[in-house]
């Protein structure tokens, strides 16, 4: 086999190789993801938002978020369901989801209590509002899973620990337990899973995407929520992916066949 042979069959190898490769996810540099619930039930979870400075206020925070999020999902946008006054120390809502309630609302950054709708969200993070269905004693205790997004094969099974808040430590920061006995919800459906003692669950899901939650029986929970991409077992080729790799075939035999001709030609 000549240098010639040898350099035409490893440009049709890296050709056939890049065209098997999966296809990129399409994320953009500035997504955020938002999870909004109304007194205990989803209104929108892990929603991938192009994060931007809503407000004009020069910088990117939580109140961008949850203004972009009201105008992605929300019946007549942010002016219709979201809305804020000035306080002494920072903005607060006044509405949320279109609930006036008198300031019953609670926002987190990644799991962390937020301090105030200015406090600055960057790319790849997860922001959290809900409207507290105890909107008087504000029981409705935080949750979360140790996993907001995970990605499993088909008939992989998935572990998720959740824990929810239990009172707050000497600095008032919220204390996290394991919850036992919760039962994990699949796309809003009570399923068989329950979680152990530690706050595990190993559930086993269809192929699709999917929105992992749970429910504590009488306890009111901030729902926990994981986004789940379960693969199909044999990954589907797109037709843009064929045509390219169709294509690259196509190119490369044919420059096989024109450096062929010049080396008879040559000879």
């Amino acid at each position: 086999m000549t240098k010639k042979t040898m350099s035409l069959v490893a440009v049709l190898l890296l050709v056939l190789s890049l065209g098997l490769l999966p296809a990129a996810a399409e994320t953009e540099e500035n997504t955020i993801y938002v999870n909004i619930a109304n007194a205990g039930k989803l209104e929108a979870a892990m929603e991938p938002i192009a994060l931007a400075d809503a407000d004009g206020d020069g910088a990117l925070t939580v109140n961008d978020a949850l203004i972009l999020i009201h105008d992605a999902k929300y019946e007549g946008g942010a002016a219709a369901g979201f809305a804020t006054a000035d306080s002494q120390y920072d903005p607060m809502i006044t509405k949320l989801w279109g609930v006036e309630n008198g300031g019953s609302y609670g926002y987190y950054v990644n799991n962390t209590m937020s301090m105030g709708l200015t406090d600055p969200v960057a790319a790849g993070d997860v922001v959290y509002a809900f409207v507290y269905a105890d909107a008087a004693g504000f029981s409705d205790a935080y949750s979360y899973f140790d996993k907001s997004q995970a990605e499993i094969a088909d008939g992989e099974e998935l572990t998720l620990t959740l824990s929810k808040a239990d009172g707050f430590d000497a600095n008032y920061a919220p204390i996290y337990k394991p919850l036992e006995g919760a039962v994990i919800t699949v796309d809003g459906i009570a399923t068989q899973f329950v979680t152990d003692a530690e706050g595990k669950a190993v559930i086993k899901l269809e192929s699709g995407p999917h929105i992992v939650s749970a429910t504590a029986g009488e306890t009111l929970l901030v729902p926990a929520v994981c986004a789940v991409a379960v693969q199909a077992a044999a990954a589907e080729t797109s037709p843009a992916r064929t045509i390219g790799i169709i294509l690259g075939i196509v190119v490369v035999i044919a420059l096989i066949v024109v450096w062929m001709l010049k080396g008879k030609k040559k000879n």
